[in-house]
């Protein structure tokens, strides 16, 4: 059985930063396609950023684009979400999830999700 388990989430005033963490186990992270998706208060769930199974290609929304970076480090099993320059639109529930296709990884299309992390972006 594959988890996934987030951190890193939090308060934080406008122009901050925020590092998420995601830590797959059950089976070796480098097996998928590993992705952030954010759900914001009464709002569906929307796609922010991905990265293919060797972290040699990364992929993001433009909403966060230039402001977030998606890294993972396949030895320690381990996915990042490093944000930076943070608005209050960014606040959200932030959930890592793993998959299949690259750069297609959609909600619809993820084998595995964890719990989330809260993220709450201060004006």
């Amino acid at each position: 059985q594959v988890q996934l388990v987030e951190s890193g989430g939090g308060l934080v005033q406008a122009g901050g930063s925020l590092r998420l963490s995601c830590v797959v186990s059950g089976r070796t992270a480098s097996s998928y396609v590993m992705g952030w998706f954010r759900q914001a208060p009464g709002k569906e769930r929307e796609f922010a950023s991905s990265i293919n199974w060797n972290g040699g290609s990364t992929y993001y929304t433009d909403s966060v684009k230039g402001r977030f970076t998606i890294s993972r480090d396949n030895a320690k099993n381990t996915v990042y979400l490093q944000m930076n320059s943070l608005k209050p639109e960014d606040t959200a529930v932030y959930y890592c999830a793993a998959g299949r296709y690259y750069p297609g990884l959609r909600i619809s299309n993820c084998d595995y999700w964890g719990q989330g992390t809260q993220v709450t972006v201060s004006s």
